[in-house]
């Protein structure tokens, strides 16, 4: 998972996010008025790719539709988002949808109740010298991931791949993100660091690093990877969606309002219903921010529906890098079916072609 170390503000903005949510207990349990409960902890919620989340709530979606979402982060270095979910510290995880292919793996149940981008929503950031315009130029190169065993760990290795080179041809380093990342472009630590916006926009402001590959637009992964590349989602046991689907359904309500209305309005709209320590830190201004998601909101996808080819492009990421086998059953991985049924309440077009049950 993507981990990032959170700033004083941003930890502050969140308690007080939290401390404003409805008491009751997790699990989709009734609070006062028989209302459900949901914990959700995001992989870095303040990361421009995991915006949905926390506009939904700004936006009051979440109270529209029923639910009581308590949302938390992950901290650097700490349990990720998808651990804490499979684990019962939280309910659902705002994480990338390749990680339901990985707890299958393990012999694990979780599966993916809504998709929010046919993207990664990362870039390889690489520096002027380093001489990197394509995945084959990382041969001798170091270069920066989140953490070893992250996402972006694994579609590191995947483009090389792509590009006939194995894993010992380049070395690959933990950086974090965020300043950390920034630093170690400019330090020169690393030849490229794969990174998401705000911290892209810090990267280019400074001079730093330049986008080298594009895994941050839908058309940009189907580019690079062969088709969308469903990345952020909400993930969850599903023992708990199967015993609790009346409050992942209100969830997902919600949710897909919020995608329906990022598809509508512009990345200011977007930027100034989001808390301030998101959008203008020691990163970025408000206006980089602004700048950043003008050029990379075709990751979000309009109306939440897993995207045709998608599983099966991240099932090939996975295997290729070994952390898979063909023996997975997609179909078990998501379900588009408290998607369309919100679409449905909404009385709303869809305009994502649906995965099948194999992907």
């Amino acid at each position: 998972m993507l981990k990032r170390a959170l700033t004083a503000s941003i930890v502050t903005a969140l308690t007080l996010g939290a401390a404003t949510a409805c008491s009751g207990s997790s699990g989709g349990s009734s609070a006062s008025g028989g209302t459900p409960t949901v914990k959700i902890m995001v992989g870095g919620i303040d990361k421009q790719i995991y915006l949905p989340y926390q506009l939904a709530d700004n936006l009051g979606f979440y109270k529209k539709y029923g639910v009581n979402v308590v949302l938390s982060t992950e901290q650097d270095g700490g349990t990720g988002a998808e651990d804490a979910m499979a684990s019962g510290q939280v309910d659902m995880a705002g994480a990338w949808y390749n990680h339901t292919i990985d707890f299958q793996a393990k012999g694990k149940a979780v599966e993916d109740v809504i998709q929010l981008s046919g993207a990664p929503g990362e870039r390889e950031m690489c520096t002027p010298k380093s001489g990197v315009h394509s995945a084959a130029d990382f041969k001798g190169k170091t270069l920066g991931v989140t953490d070893l065993g992250s996402g972006t760990d694994t579609l590191t290795k995947f483009l090389a791949a792509k590009k006939g080179l194995k894993t010992g041809d380049f070395s690959r380093i933990g950086v974090g993100a965020g300043s950390t990342a920034v630093a170690a472009l400019q330090n020169g630590k690393t030849a490229c660091v794969m990174t998401t916006q705000p911290t892209v926009a810090a990267m280019e402001k400074k001079g730093v690093g330049t986008s080298a590959i594009d895994l941050a637009t839908t058309q940009g992964a189907t580019a690079a990877l062969g088709s969308a590349w469903p990345a952020a989602s909400v993930i969850a046991r599903t023992d708990w969606v199967n015993s609790h689907k009346d409050a992942v359904q209100k969830v997902v309500d919600a949710l897909v309002a919020t995608m329906h209305w990022i598809n509508t309005h512009s990345a200011a709209d977007i930027a100034d219903k989001l808390p301030q320590s998101f959008v203008q830190n020691q990163l970025v201004t408000k206006a980089d921010y602004v700048t950043a998601l003008n050029q990379d909101k075709g990751q979000f996808l309009p109306d939440g529906l897993m995207p045709a080819g998608g599983p099966k492009t991240v099932l090939a990421t996975e295997e290729l890098v070994g952390n898979a086998t063909s023996s997975i059953d997609l179909s078990k991985t998501f379900t588009n079916d408290f998607v369309l049924q919100a679409n449905k309440l909404e009385g709303l077009k869809t305009t994502t072609t649906p995965a099948g049950a194999n992907g």
